[in-house]
């Protein structure tokens, strides 16, 4: 059974607190236990995250940061078997499209002059812009 302790107030109210069961040095010792599992638990998640984390990483750079190597090199000269490749020259600007460009009253090459001349004003490369439309407007 708990221990009740009665206080009397002057206006003749009584108080009833509980007694404490344990002494001071047991309260601090389970403060203290409970605190190392919550940071214990949270250094745990802290790992689990980053692992998941590199995991997802290591999956999406291998899926859409680039192309498998189909034709990986040979372990060795003997055991690898002779055929004539020919080495494809890739070009890393033809591999991105960010869509179709409307030209509306102008050219190719004009629309290239201010596409470029965005480039360089902005300072963004033009791979990172994306065009929609390029309109030539009247002055009149």
């Amino acid at each position: 059974m708990m221990d009740l302790i009665r206080y009397a107030s002057e206006n003749g109210s009584t108080f009833t607190f509980l007694k404490p069961q344990m002494d001071t040095g047991s309260m601090l010792m389970s403060a203290f236990i409970v605190m190392l599992v919550v940071f214990g638990v949270l250094f745990l998640m802290y790992i689990l995250i980053s692992l998941s984390g590199k995991a997802i990483e290591g999956i999406s750079g291998r899926i859409i940061g680039g192309k498998k190597n189909e034709n990986p090199a040979p372990s060795s000269p003997a055991s690898a078997p002779v055929t004539e490749q020919k080495t494809v020259t890739e070009d890393k600007g033809e591999e991105f499209s960010s869509g179709t460009l409307k030209l509306k009253g102008c050219d190719e090459k004009t629309a290239a002059m201010i596409m470029a001349i965005v480039s360089d004003n902005t300072g963004i490369p033009l791979s990172e812009l994306v065009f929609k439309s390029i309109k030539l407007v009247d002055e009149n």
